[in-house]
């Protein structure tokens, strides 16, 4: 098939209008941009890794009262209990109190929220799509997914992670790049392995059946159209889509994606213990000094940054601000999402027709 007939195809199966789908952002997924893509045709989408069940739920039902479009949710895989270094982790409270409020190895002591009751959430929620990264639901979950009608998308960073997923079921791929932003999805592959979307895409495209979704430095119809000519139905954006007012992230995040080239991103993992593509600060280049104690495992990083996080975007302040983004980020505009995600349909259309 010739690229639009694919997305064309791709619109048909899931009554989307236009084969964009936003990337579904744990943390910056507010209702109103989800409802906003959909309501522009494509499919909106909730990262609900750090939503007890009964905010899944409510997060559904506010989209539904905004769209009556297409929808999707996501989650990790989790991890075996990561093992504990008290003393580690003393070293890493000591140091961050350089950038925010003096926080005790304790925070990372609570318990994890519960990954069964938040499927369940998902499953009561009855999107469209549900989708994985950083690994592949269990058999049986893959099976009530389908016996509900709800399709499974999985993230692959690799050849050999797409053509797991496809073995395991997964209706459609969502194949991200190095560039992409954010937290790598890898499962399989190690995490310097990462490939650029330009290489990865026509050949994850030539060895699976299923349609594959291309994600990772998408924020304009060049982007969007060069994705499609390498095979894929169909595009995932989230920074793209980050500066728009319905995203309502911190001015200071939003200020600096317009100002970032690729160059000033980097892959780190100082803020959760996973490595993610973010835009530079002081935080990062002082947490990757080999002088300073490396970062703990995942979730245990994540629990002993959470005060310089959540302070550090209260006084938006970008210096010690976790400000994931893609390497395309300057693309991106502060026009309404409906608006963005409209015309670079459009002008997809016309480059493509």
């Amino acid at each position: 098939m010739k690229p639009l007939e694919l997305a064309h195809k791709f619109c048909r199966d899931y009554g989307l209008e236009i084969p964009i789908l936003m990337a579904p952002m744990a943390g910056a997924c507010p209702t109103r941009l989800a409802a906003a893509v959909s309501n522009a045709g494509g499919m909106g989408a909730c990262g609900a890794l750090l939503m007890k069940p009964e905010r899944i739920s409510s997060w559904a039902e506010d989209f539904k009262a905004l769209s009556n479009g297409a929808f999707m949710l996501n989650n990790w895989i989790p991890d075996p209990s990561p093992i504990r270094d008290g003393e580690h982790e003393q070293r890493l409270c000591v140091f961050l109190r350089e950038f925010g409020p003096e926080t005790l190895p304790e925070a990372a002591d609570a318990p994890p929220l519960s990954f069964a009751e938040q499927c369940e959430a998902m499953l009561a929620a009855r999107p469209q799509v549900i989708s994985s990264i950083m690994g592949l639901y269990a058999p049986a979950y893959i099976a009530q997914m389908k016996q509900l009608g709800i399709r499974w998308f999985a993230t692959v960073t690799s050849v050999s992670e797409a053509l797991k997923a496809e073995e395991a079921g997964a209706d459609a791929l969502v194949v991200q790049g190095a560039e992409a932003g954010g937290h790598r999805g890898n499962f399989i592959s190690d995490y310097d392995q990462a490939s650029g979307l330009m290489a990865l895409l026509p050949i994850v495209c030539d060895a699976v059946a299923v349609p594959v979704i291309a994600a990772g430095g998408i924020s304009d119809s060049r982007g969007v159209s060069a994705a499609l000519v390498l095979g894929a139905s169909a595009v995932q954006m989230g920074t793209g889509l980050l500066r728009t007012p319905e995203a309502a992230i911190p001015s200071a995040w939003a200020d600096a994606i317009k100002q970032t080239r690729p160059e000033d991103t980097v892959v780190t993992a100082s803020f959760s213990g996973k490595p993610g593509r973010a835009i530079r600060n002081p935080y990062i280049m002082a947490a990757h000094d080999t002088a300073k104690p490396a970062p703990a495992p995942y979730p245990v990083q994540r629990a002993l940054t959470n005060a310089m996080r959540n302070k550090a975007t209260m006084d938006n302040n970008i210096n010690c601000m976790q400000a994931w983004s893609g390497q395309a980020a300057s693309l991106s505009k502060d026009d309404a999402a409906q608006a963005v995600v409209t015309q670079i349909w459009t002008e997809v259309e016309a480059l493509l027709g």
